[in-house]
């Protein structure tokens, strides 16, 4: 069978994706075997491929492909985000290259322009995610805002408003001035910046006298409605009861006192400004004082500002600067550096405001949604994130839902001509609602007037693992539930983000216990953030990102999936580094290569197994190094697991397996040892298909003719069985030798076609006898002497054998001398050390039994080899 000399990725790839699609091998439906669900982190609508989509998408994949392998029903649910604001902006930008502004379109029209642009780019994401390997099943492809989807979002809502979980109210939020819309807490991004703090003199009323307050903000001085001071602070105590002037405007405001002032920072006067701070909000509540808001919802200054009308808040700010200075109320100007609130969609500064919004009580959601993480119901990889959700969980305020936009699901309140509200799913039953609540009869539909808002982004994904299945169950959750949602959920594991932990996992779980009384996973792996090679992290404005598929087209999907996972332990960080693709391609080059050995070989018919040896050790080797891998992928170590997959392919299988096994060149191969290598590169395959999905489908077809369905991707996964410590014990101190040997040849220049000969000294069990066809093989010694004293050679240990090569007229007795000399002073100081502690009777008194013969046995080893290297030392002439 001829193969081609190098590997194509971009043939195979796009070969293969279409026939697992053809072959339906991503589609899942219920039957009698174990479920295994990952819902996809459903990417925005908006989103292009970016470096975190192929780290948390790759790591997806390869649970999913390896538990597809071990027989389950592996089923991968993927879908986009509708993504309220940042859509809407999209859409807002597009409209406005047309010549047209939001504000001279009716709802309807806008949302017409915005279902336009989802159909045209809202699935991009998705096909880019086929590039990579991902094996959704494509079939139940969902989207956030799909009709049922949608409908299940007015069912939570409806229902928890029932339960009075769900109110309306004024409170201070974190406004977005440029997406016009309130935003979450967690959506607000901090950000260390460097601004001014000002210093402005506001007079005593009545008085030749003034208190001075220092602020960063000038612009928002017309919305003061007091100046607090510390009770105790005895610099202000001639204060207490009188007013001052609000400079530029000159309107009268109390002096107040309260201990929320510290005396030592600032200038310990505090503007207190209740409209535009959260925390003088809280004091203006607990004194009483009125709410001035001088802002529009664009951040622009309104008419209770009194100046600077319409300005924008920031060139306000310079400008009262300005004012301030030429009334002779501004003292002085200092450089300043403070944490400032961004919007995380529009990177707007945000601004606190006080606001009418719908809000979801947390308390009774978060408690059962702590517990279960909490007893281990469900799993954070890493678990170094314990703590930190517990904090945010046990801290929690309660959610602001409502947000100031129109693409997204809308708020099913309904407001009657008198101002009253009612909610409900549909309009007609509004009606009925509004009707008995009034006991006015003659209101009609046209009557009533729905709220303008739509629901958090959030409030609708976080019913993905259940809404994906079965949208209709949060309308009546004593419903038949669907054979689907009874077979898939809850979902077994989540990939996702840390930085989301709280926008979306904390959320799923509140809804899961809630809608099913089911956590909805039951592990939530975290991969880290994706850094370039300095530490920053990849973004298209720094320009350090590159692009995903060009890294696909120009390393193949295998290699850049390597290349991600070779560094990318669960939580921290990846440094990621484009080196790392191309290592993943070449170890792609490098199995390419050794089945195009393989199946260069002649194929005797008859002939005496000269291999069994080889073919023993490296089978034990498979089972021992499955064993680990499946500890790390129990564990969620996936960089861990592709590591051993690694080290077993490219060192023990085609460093030493196949050189093990080569027959001397021209000469074939004896059948025996040639299946047997076939049925271990086939089960190596297995191994790797979940990492490296195309390139092992590749070369299973090329290995020999297969059926329709006979495909890697739903072959048996390898299970590990008991595997012979002994012989890879033996093993490991052979292949030592061979390496000693070789790196005697290097050190000297001796060429490897020299033989060599070499003399053993066994001092321990290993019958190494066994193993002289292997060691003259691979060392290029075939006279192998059996001694039982020291003889002429250099020479070397391997545990407390010894070992001696016969270089002949190769040998530097000098340097071999000092050779020695160097490595008998280095062990005589670890020995040294070792009996210091063995000596030390604090250590021996105070450590474990293991620890303490774990250091005789240093001792021992040490003394067993020094005493070598003196008997090598006086063969030297």
């Amino acid at each position: 069978m001829m193969i081609s000399k190098t590997y194509n990725p971009r043939e195979t790839e796009d070969k293969w994706y279409s026939y697992w699609l053809e072959q339906k091998f991503f589609r899942s439906v219920p039957d009698e075997r174990e479920p295994y669900t990952v819902v996809i982190p459903p990417p925005n609508v908006t989103g292009v491929l970016h470096m975190g989509h192929m780290l948390n998408n790759t790591i997806q994949d390869v649970l999913v492909r390896r538990a597809r392998m071990q027989g389950k029903n592996a089923c991968w649910v993927p879908g986009t985000d509708h993504a309220s604001i940042a859509t809407e902006a999209k859409v807002v930008a597009m409209l406005k290259e047309k010549g047209i502004a939001k504000r001279d379109l009716s709802r309807e029209e806008f949302l017409k322009y915005a279902w336009e642009w989802k159909e045209k780019y809202g699935g991009i994401i998705l096909e880019q995610l086929k590039k990579l390997g991902a094996s959704c099943d494509w079939d139940r492809t969902r989207f956030t805002m799909d009709p049922a989807l949608s409908e299940a979002v007015i069912d939570t809502f409806v229902h928890l408003y029932k339960k009075g979980w769900v109110y309306r109210g004024v409170r201070m939020v974190n406004w977005d001035p440029q997406g016009k819309t309130a935003v979450s807490d967690e959506e607000v991004i901090r950000k260390e910046v460097n601004q001014k703090l000002y210093y402005i003199k506001y007079k005593v009323s009545g008085e030749d006298d003034y208190v001075m307050i220092a602020t960063t903000r000038p612009e928002t001085i017309m919305a003061d409605t007091a100046v607090c001071i510390h009770p105790d602070d005895e610099r202000f105590l001639h204060l207490h009861g009188k007013k001052v002037i609000v400079p530029l405007i000159n309107r009268e405001i109390p002096i107040i006192m309260d201990e929320y002032v510290t005396m030592e920072f600032g200038t310990g006067c505090l503007k207190v400004t209740p409209a535009h701070d959260l925390n003088d909000y809280e004091l203006g509540v607990k004194h009483k004082l009125p709410v001035i808001d001088i802002l529009n919802d664009d951040g622009t200054l309104n008419e209770k500002a009194e100046v600077l009308i319409g300005e924008d808040r920031f060139i306000a700010r310079k400008k009262i600067a300005k004012l301030l200075e030429e009334a002779g109320q501004l003292d002085k100007v200092e450089d300043y550096k403070s944490q400032v609130g961004f919007s995380e969609r529009t990177d707007a500064v945000i601004e606190p405001k006080l606001s009418l919004q719908w809000f979801c009580k947390m308390s009774e959601l978060s408690k059962p949604a702590l517990d279960v993480v909490l007893n281990g119901e469900v799993r954070l990889v890493p678990d170094k994130f314990m703590n930190t959700y517990r904090h945010w969980m046990e801290n929690v305020k309660d959610w602001c839902i409502s947000r100031q936009l129109w693409w997204g699901q809308r708020i099913p309140a309904w407001y009657t001509p008198s101002g009253d509200f009612v909610v409900a799913k549909t309009a007609e039953e509004a009606l009925v609602q509004a009707k008995a609540q009034s006991g006015n009869q003659q209101l009609t539909i046209n009557d009533l007037n729905q709220d303008e808002d739509v629901v958090d982004t959030w409030f609708s994904s976080w019913l993905w693992p259940i809404s994906v299945f079965d949208p209709t169950v949060f309308g009546n959750t004593q419903s038949e539930v669907n054979a689907d949602l009874n077979y898939y959920y809850p979902t077994n594991d989540l990939v996702t983000a840390p930085e989301i932990l709280f926008f979306w996992v904390a959320r799923m779980i509140m809804a899961g216990k809630e809608f099913r009384g089911e956590i909805p996973f039951k592990n939530v792996y975290l991969t880290g953030i994706v850094r370039d090679k300095i530490g920053r992290k990849m973004s298209k404005s720094l320009g350090n990102s590159p692009d995903p598929l060009d890294l696909i087209e120009q390393y193949g999907a295998d290699g850049v999936r390597v290349g991600m996972l070779f560094s990318s332990p669960a939580g921290n960080d990846l440094m990621f580094d484009e080196g790392y693709c191309e290592q993943g391609r070449n170890f792609a080059n490098k199995i390419w290569n050794a089945f195009r050995l393989i199946q260069g070989w002649e194929v005797k018919a008859g002939g005496n197994d000269t291999n069994e040896i080889a073919i023993a050790w490296f089978e034990n080797k498979f089972n021992a190094a499955l064993t680990e891998i499946e500890e790390h992928y129990n564990g969620l170590r996936l960089s861990d697991a592709l590591m051993s997959t690694y080290k077993l392919v490219w060192d023990d299988f085609c460093a030493w397996y196949l050189e093990m096994i080569k027959p001397t060149f021209g000469e074939p191969i004896d059948r025996q040892t040639y299946e047997a290598t076939i049925t271990i590169f086939e089960r190596l395959l297995k191994l790797l298909h979940p990492f490296m999905p195309f390139l092992t489908e590749e070369l299973w077809h090329e290995l020999t003719e297969r059926t329709e369905k006979d495909c890697i991707i739903v072959a048996p996964f390898p299970k590990s069985v008991p595997f012979d410590a002994k012989c890879l014990k033996e093993m490991d101190a052979v292949l030592s030798i061979i390496s000693n040997v070789r790196n005697i040849r290097n050190s000297k220049q001796i060429s490897p076609k020299e033989a060599l000969p070499l003399a053993i000294k066994s001092n321990a069990d290993i019958h190494y006898q066994a193993y002289t066809n292997l060691i003259s093989k691979l060392a290029n010694t075939p006279e192998i002497a059996f001694v039982n004293d020291k003889t002429t050679g250099v020479g070397f240990m391997v545990g407390t054998d010894e070992f001696f090569v016969d270089l002949g007229s190769n040998i530097d007795v000098d340097a071999e001398r000092e050779r020695i000399t160097k490595e008998l002073d280095y062990l005589k100081g670890f020995l040294k050390s070792v009996d210091a502690k063995l000596s030390n009777e604090r250590f021996v008194s105070n450590a474990k039994p293991e620890i303490i013969q774990n250091e005789r046995n240093k001792k021992a080893d040490a003394e067993s080899k020094i005493k070598a290297l003196e008997d090598s030392l006086a063969t030297l002439v």
